[in-house]
């Protein structure tokens, strides 16, 4: 197997790890052992691949940021064409995916995003993500509304994303509150369109 190859498959568990070490001990209390420990690999590998632990929660951030990516271009790039309405539906659909919804990741977002609010290099990369929802929401917005009605359309809706994912993850019953998260964000989205006229835009 090529040394490149060996190398992602490491990274890929060291990330792996990093999430389950989170989701067992929290952002704070996660360790190079005990990231070390669940991929099973020695605590000098953490420091080869990512510098040391901060790194390493980096690049797990941006992982967790990739998949949301990916996530989108899956549901858009399958070869037919999607309306503005549409795409805008996917968007929603790419932030509450199984992956998205799966504990271990539910875990790290929320000790991620209590660490951002004291660690500059992780508030850049949760601004990196609000900007990247913000943008793909306005793209489509645009093509139906007018250009303030579609930035005040592409705030609230990622403002309604953020704010029921983060409660559906807080929830007793995710599972159920997810799907349900999922279908009144679409439904706020139908609300914001039909009054200007936008129901049967392409």
């Amino acid at each position: 197997m090529p040394i490149v190859g060996v190398q992602e498959i490491r990274r890929k568990q060291l990330i792996d790890a990093t999430l389950a070490s989170v989701a067992e001990y929290g952002l704070h209390n996660t360790t190079i052992n005990s990231i070390s420990r669940l991929a099973g690999m020695s605590s000098g590998i953490i420091s080869h691949y990512f510098g040391g632990k901060q790194g390493l929660i980096e690049a797990t951030v941006k992982q967790l940021l990739e998949e949301l990516k990916l996530a989108l271009l899956r549901k858009t790039n399958g070869g037919e064409r999607h309306s503005p309405r549409q795409r805008l539906m996917l968007i929603v659909e790419a932030n509450f995916t199984e992956f998205q919804r799966s504990q271990p990741t539910i875990k790290f977002w929320l000790s991620f995003w209590a660490q951002a609010m004291h660690d500059p290099a992780l508030a850049r990369l949760q601004h990196i993500n609000s900007r990247r929802l913000y943008s793909n929401l306005r793209y489509s917005f645009r093509q139906l509304l007018g250009e303030a009605a579609a930035t005040s359309a592409a705030r609230q809706t990622a403002a309604m994303i953020d704010g029921f994912w983060l409660r559906s993850a807080m929830s007793a019953d995710p599972s159920a509150d997810f799907a349900q998260a999922e279908g009144l964000c679409k439904s706020f989205i139908e609300q914001l369109l039909t009054p200007h006229g936008a129901k049967t835009c392409h």
